[in-house]
């Protein structure tokens, strides 16, 4: 989900629930504990009397993106040089 919405800058509820191939509730449990961690905001609205929620990383969650993939990055093995 944070991968996500790095890419997509800002995603309501469904596109996020579709793009992770996750349920409502579990997408909702997940996106809870990401805006608890602040690594993401919500907004609530209503769109044609329906409400939506809109979500969009912050700064500290992108911040652990980056650490996170830094981190999978020093697991992996050095790269060849090509010559």
């Amino acid at each position: 989900m944070v991968a996500f919405l790095a890419g997509a800058g800002e995603a309501d509820f469904a596109a996020i629930r579709d793009a992770t191939k996750t349920t409502d509730g579990n997408a909702g449990v997940h996106l809870r504990k990401l805006e608890d961690a602040g690594y993401v905001t919500v907004s609530k609205q209503f769109v044609a009397r329906r409400p939506q929620s809109l979500y969009r990383l912050t700064d500290r969650g992108r911040e652990a993106l980056l650490t996170y993939v830094a981190h999978l990055e020093a697991l992996l093995p050095p790269k060849e040089s090509q010559s």
